[in-house]
């Protein structure tokens, strides 16, 4: 398949733009500058003209980007598929990401946020090619993140929320007491 390689450029840029996205689409694969837009373009192409399941696989290292090229991504399909006025499809797709995120990022040697979770994203379209629902399925990697890190590196931020609250009155509700045997040595 296609592989396009992005850099996180951690500031916003103007090549993610409603204009750009109209650059882009309808356009074959190879007669623009590679971007986002460009491989989302050719999944939507061979979606519309094969009437077969498409994907876009977004992998790269921590802090590389991933997130905000899925982001992209949808938004490309939202505004091609002509629903990016009716919904806000990536803000809604990626809703209960803090939630996840909050549970599931750790501090590792190489990013002090590092989100724990991969996604697996599935957005239907009608007969049209409008978009017509999404999910968001999320998986936990790294395990043995939750019982060991590697120095300089940081557990899952819920565990240590809950050890700062644990002498809050609000503690108790959640039923942690009875396994709850220290406060924790932050790290």
């Amino acid at each position: 398949g296609i592989v396009l390689v992005a850099i996180n450029p951690y500031e916003q840029l103007p090549i993610y733009e409603q204009d750009v996205i109209y650059a882009y689409s309808g356009q074959n694969m190879g007669d623009m500058d590679p971007h986002i837009f460009a491989v989302a373009e050719e999944a939507y192409k061979q979606m519309a003209r094969d009437e077969k399941n498409q994907s876009i696989i977004v992998s790269g290292e921590s802090g590389a980007g991933k997130t905000v090229s899925a982001k992209y991504a949808m938004r490309f399909f939202a505004t091609v598929g002509g629903s990016a006025s009716e919904t806000n499809i990536e803000a809604k797709v990626l809703a209960s990401s803090p939630i996840m995120e909050a549970i599931g990022n750790a501090k590792t040697t190489r990013n002090d946020n590092s989100s724990r979770f991969g996604k697996y994203i599935q957005i239907g379209f009608d007969k049209r090619y409008h978009i017509i629902g999404a999910n968001m399925r999320t998986y936990l990697l790294e395990k043995s993140r939750v019982v060991f890190q590697a120095e300089d590196e940081r557990n899952y931020h819920i565990f240590y929320q809950l050890c700062a609250s644990s002498s809050l009155p609000e503690f108790k509700d959640l039923g942690l007491s009875k396994c709850w045997h220290s406060p924790c040595a932050a790290g």
